[in-house]
């Protein structure tokens, strides 16, 4: 969830790139801009080449439907009753309720500074008017979805209520400063041509004013709100805390929630977070999975069967979501770590399946028997135990950092632990050559255990594997595992 939090601030400074546009003059380019991106969408040969036309196609689109607005506002400028309504929101409290208020209404803060800034380019907006109207719209934007968590999960919820909750101590933060950051938006901002007065002037200058100002807000509230993400996770959950589980579903998702799929790069977020989750207790499956053959613990067998359960449910669950997701208009990169998603899933419900369908039923019959492992191979099957779980673990940090570099390592340790089972299939041999009774009695289930941990590291692997495939290969990919072979003695 904390994470989460970092994620609402770079998204709130990702919003204000379209505003920058919409306030570059480029409406008499438009119908150029349209035509280009129709050809390259109807009769590009490549994938590429028909993203950048549609791309362009939409961009074209918005600035012709910007000028067609601002070409229907012109009589507004000798409108008495609208500029008497404009004189009326240069009160801070005024404009920012109605700023909420409208961009409530039609769901886009966007689209809300897009008429500001036209409004602007008429003149008939000041930026003294215009800041109070933005700092409601950045409250708008995020009430829509907090009413549309209300009966969903408790993760999905305080996602919302810590979205509104930044937006509004942003707000209060500033809205007392109005004047002043007024003038520091002047002055970054460009002067505009100084021959122009009056309305003239204010339609020069002021509509790139409201969109630098929209940007340096949410860049500023980044700023002074990163640092305090967890006090502010702790609040919020502090604030809202667990339900109570009921009985009646003893399995449910904690982070998904299909609230959140309108919002694809937090839907994507929280399906990370729920896909850890579910690494997690795959990881805790293998852990406890040697129990019964070197102490004996019948116990842990139940709760195997548990964990097999949750993890098929979250199976089932995340590739339905994640599903959800790539079914909407989304980049190719989130595309592409939807799947990654995926096929992670897939690796971790095969790893919980060697524990419970293959392991487990081992794991019955050494406990009927009187067996036990000599000292050295106890020893042998406990140091590669450890390596399949490193490998879990570096497979779950792989997963959530996407980070080349231990994705490469991991395949590194891969092999050596190959070499491992080998050199300790080899010693186990020496011992049976010298008849050593334990590891004569032992060594259906030695052998067993020492290859399944195997493909239990080769799944984790896989993870690795498909960040680095679906990576492209790039010169500075390949300078970076040029420079990681160097490192391979420090590996260990």
């Amino acid at each position: 969830f904390a994470q989460t939090l970092g994620i609402i601030l770079g998204a709130g400074i990702g919003t204000t790139i379209t505003a920058q546009l919409i306030a570059f003059k480029l409406t008499d380019y438009a119908l150029l801009v349209i035509a280009v991106g129709s050809g390259l969408l109807l009769l590009g040969k490549t994938h590429r080449l028909r993203n950048i036309g549609e791309a362009l196609l939409g961009f074209g689109l918005l600035f012709f439907g910007m000028k067609i607005m601002s070409d229907a506002m012109v009589p507004l400028r000798d409108f008495d009753p609208f500029i008497n309504l404009l004189v009326h929101l240069e009160n801070p409290l005024l404009g920012i309720l109605i700023g909420t208020v409208f961009t409530a209404l039609i769901q886009s803060s966007s689209a809300f500074i897009g008429i500001l800034i036209v409004l602007a380019g008429q003149g008939v907006l000041t930026l003294e008017a215009g800041i109070p109207l933005l700092l409601g719209a950045n409250i708008g934007t995020c009430i829509t979805a907090g009413l549309a968590a209300i009966g969903t999960t408790r993760e999905a919820q305080r996602v919302a209520v810590a979205h509104i909750l930044f937006k509004v101590v942003g707000v209060l933060l500033l809205v007392w400063w109005i004047p002043v950051f007024a003038d520091l938006v002047r002055w970054l901002s460009p002067r505009g041509d100084l021959q122009l007065s009056g309305a003239a002037y204010l339609g020069d200058v002021v509509p790139r004013q409201i969109a630098n100002a929209h940007t340096i807000f949410n860049i500023a509230l980044t700023l002074i709100l990163l640092p305090f993400t967890g006090p502010a996770a702790r609040l919020v959950e502090r604030l809202m805390p667990e339900r109570p589980e009921a009985p009646e579903f003893p399995y449910k998702t904690r982070f998904i929630d299909n609230a959140m799929l309108a919002t694809p790069v937090l839907a994507l977020s929280l399906a990370r977070q729920e896909v850890l989750r579910m690494g997690q207790i795959a990881k805790t499956m293998v852990e406890k999975i040697l129990l019964p053959f070197t102490e004996r613990n019948r116990e842990v067998l139940s709760e195997l069967d548990a964990g097999e359960e949750q993890v098929d449910f979250l199976q089932a669950q995340i590739n339905a979501y994640l599903t959800r997701i790539s079914q909407q208009s989304i980049p190719e990169e989130q595309a592409d770590e939807a799947f990654r998603m995926m096929y992670t899933v897939t690796e971790f419900e095969q790893i919980a399946d060697i524990v419970s369908k293959t392991l487990k039923p081992r794991a019955l019959e050494w406990l009927e028997t009187e067996h036990h492992f000599s000292e050295a191979g106890k020893q042998e099957i406990m140091t590669y135990h450890i390596s399949a779980l490193k490998q879990i673990s570096r497979a779950m940090e792989t997963f959530l950092k996407s980070d080349l570099r231990i994705a490469r390592k991991m395949k590194r340790k891969f092999k050596k632990y190959r070499l491992q089972e080998t050199l300790f299939m080899r010693t186990h041999y020496e011992r049976l050559r010298e008849d050593i009774p334990d590891s004569l009695a032992s060594s259906e289930y030695h052998q067993e255990l020492l290859a399944q941990f195997r493909y239990i590291a080769s799944h984790a692997t896989n993870i690795a594997r498909i960040l680095l495939e679906l990576s492209e290969e790039t010169p500075e990919n390949h300078d970076a595992q040029n420079r990681d072979r160097h490192h391979l003695e420090s590996d260990a």
